[in-house]
């Protein structure tokens, strides 16, 4: 399962960041490694520079293995709870569309 890690100018996206998540997400994910190919990681904040509030958006999307990819985005006040929240929606996503693709085996 490759992860290829996107941020916009805003966002820290240093090789230890990337790292961390990159690690995150490989584990959180690796009951499905098996049917994913590849996940794209794209971090941005939705208001650039200016304060917000929840305005850190990160996008994953899973390419799954002979299906279409399955995208899911989160946003939150920083970084890591914005890519934890992600992680937790595929989650959810992929036992969802796994499981049915099991019961019609």
């Amino acid at each position: 399962m490759k992860i290829q890690f996107n941020t916009d100018k805003t966002i820290n996206g240093d090789d230890r960041h990337q790292e961390f998540f990159t690690t995150q997400i490989a584990d959180e994910l690796e009951r499905y490694e098996s049917h994913i190919s590849r996940i794209e990681v794209h971090v941005s904040d939705e208001n650039g520079k200016k304060d917000g509030i929840n305005d850190i958006r990160c996008l994953l999307e899973a390419r799954l293995e002979g299906f279409k990819p399955i995208a899911v985005s989160n946003q939150a006040e920083n970084t890591e709870l914005a890519v934890s929240g992600a992680i937790t929606k595929l989650k959810a996503s992929l036992k969802t569309t796994l499981g049915r693709i099991q019961n019609h085996s």
